[in-house]
Order: structure tokens, then C-alpha cells, then sequence
């Protein structure tokens, strides 16, 4: 009968090891050596964007990618417009840590942070692009704030844009006219079918 005393010991020990109770971590995340969460999604290297926030390295194969196309409307203001592949934009409120394809967009306008998006469209007003050559930027953040990157660089794509003035008439403001020219950087992605639908935030 001496089994019957050893069952519930063994039990114990299955639901520690099940659990995760005697001392292990749980998987979800992992403290790295200088205090920064590792989490098992990708790698987290040591750089960063303008703001310092850290790349968080994944295998190019199965990347989140991005495209950008902007267009001058009839308010004088800007349309942003994003494709993306193997990504999904999360709601708010969304847990701060990293999930495969996952998080959102930053659009930064010459390296200007001025608007976070969790959807594909976005409006920029004239006030922030001003007379000139322009780049407007989409780069993807996971919901820790790190950035998805690959082989060392940011997941982004910029559009080069020129707003010029045209000349004011009698009773009247000046209007912004513009020119647009998308194109996408040689790291970024933005390639297959787009996502139709979503929204700023």
C-alpha cells in the first residue's frame, strides 16, 4: 500500500512542473541581462530609434511589411494611405508586449513623430507639412514600443512629397498646392494584398 501514500506526492510534484510553481518563469517574457524584457518573440537589440525605443529583430521570411502612398486632398490637407502584409493592427488597449505580427504604426513626417495609427489611413492637416520636400514615414512598433525590425533595420517605407504655395489671390488665403511621389524603401516591405479597412487612432 505504500503507492497509495507516494500518489499524492507525485501529483503534487506533476502539477508544479505544470504549473510552473516551484520557481520556474512562465514563458510569457524573460528579464534580460541589463533589465529589459526578453520576450520569445524575435530578438531585442541594442538599437533604437530616434526616441529610444528598442529594434526588435524577426526572420525576414515571415516579417510584418508596410507600404505607404500619400496624396494631396482638396482641404490641403494629406491622405495617408498603408498597405501592410502579415501584420494586424491591434485595438487599444492591447497588453504592452510583443505578439507575432502584431501592433501598430508610427507616421513621422522628416523624422517627426506626428501620429501613431491602428489602422491604415490617417489624415495629416497642411500645418505639418510646410512649404517644401517632404518624407512621410510608416514604421511598425509592437505593442511594448519596440520596433519590428529586420537583419538590423526598421520595418518602414517613406513617401517623398513636395507642397508648394501657389500664388495668393485678391480676398483669398494662400492655397497649398502638391505634388506627390511615393516610393518605398529598399528595407521595407508593402508587397501583396492589402488590408481594406481600419482607421486612426
Amino acid at each position: 500500500m505504500s503507492w497509495t501514500r507516494g500518489l499524492p506526492a507525485a501529483l503534487a510534484v506533476c502539477v508544479l512542473l505544470l504549473t510552473g510553481s516551484a520557481g520556474c518563469g512562465t514563458g510569457d517574457a524573460h528579464e534580460g541581462k541589463d533589465g529589459r524584457s526578453a520576450s520569445p518573440v524575435g530578438r531585442v537589440l541594442e538599437d533604437t530609434d530616434e526616441d529610444g525605443r528598442h529594434y526588435r529583430e524577426v526572420q525576414k521570411k515571415d516579417a510584418p511589411e508596410v507600404g505607404i502612398e500619400v496624396q494631396p486632398d482638396a482641404d490641403n490637407a494629406w491622405d495617408v494611405r498603408l498597405t501592410v502584409r502579415n501584420f494586424r493592427f491591434s485595438a487599444g488597449g492591447a497588453k504592452p508586449q510583443a505578439v507575432a505580427g502584431r501592433g501598430l504604426a508610427y507616421i513621422f513626417v522628416d523624422d517627426r513623430l506626428v501620429t501613431r495609427l491602428r489602422g491604415l489611413n490617417c489624415r495629416l492637416p497642411a500645418r505639418l507639412v510646410p512649404r517644401g520636400t517632404h518624407h512621410v514615414t510608416a514604421r511598425l512598433y509592437a505593442d511594448d514600443g519596440t520596433v519590428w525590425a529586420v537583419k538590423g533595420e526598421p520595418i518602414e517605407s517613406t513617401a517623398d512629397i513636395t507642397a508648394s504655395e501657389a500664388a495668393a489671390r485678391p480676398g483669398r488665403t494662400e492655397d497649398t498646392t502638391a505634388l506627390s511621389a511615393s516610393r518605398t524603401c529598399p528595407r521595407t516591405g508593402g508587397r501583396g494584398s492589402p488590408e481594406r479597412a481600419g482607421k486612426a487612432s
